[in-house]
């Protein structure tokens, strides 16, 4: 697969995992200035890994919102919740299941945190 190939991959994915919305605000805030990591992680994080046929998509989801907790990247836990509850079939008991799991290996602190992110995710995708 080329580069080409691998970006056009990427970028089904990426707006099949996130969403339209959110991939297209990406893009719109695409400058000369970070243009080649948008085109990296198109490529590379969404044209490759998330194309890997060894865990399905719900698998993938579940790491990366446990490591975003793990790693307190909470923009990025937002994003991942977001989409997994609008795009990936996911319900609020299981982002619940997957914080409860990571309180005890991340540690209480980041899953209070994480259920109060989630939690106000939530209520805004119910209205």
């Amino acid at each position: 697969m080329d580069d080409k190939e691998r970006h056009e991959k990427g970028m089904t994915k990426r707006r099949k995992v996130l969403g339209n919305g959110w991939v297209d605000k990406s893009i719109a805030g695409k400058t000369a200035f970070n243009a080649e990591f948008q085109d990296f992680i198109t490529r590379y994080a969404w044209g490759e890994l998330w194309q890997r046929p060894h865990y399905d998509e719900r698998t993938r989801r579940i790491l990366v919102i446990g490591s975003m907790v793990a790693l307190a990247h909470w923009e990025e836990f937002r994003l991942h919740v977001r989409a997994a509850l609008a795009e990936g079939g996911f319900s609020a008991d299981d982002i619940k299941e997957i914080i409860l799991q990571q309180a005890i290996y991340c540690g209480v602190p980041a899953a209070n945190h994480a259920f109060k992110l989630a939690g106000e995710i939530i209520t805004e995708l119910k209205k």
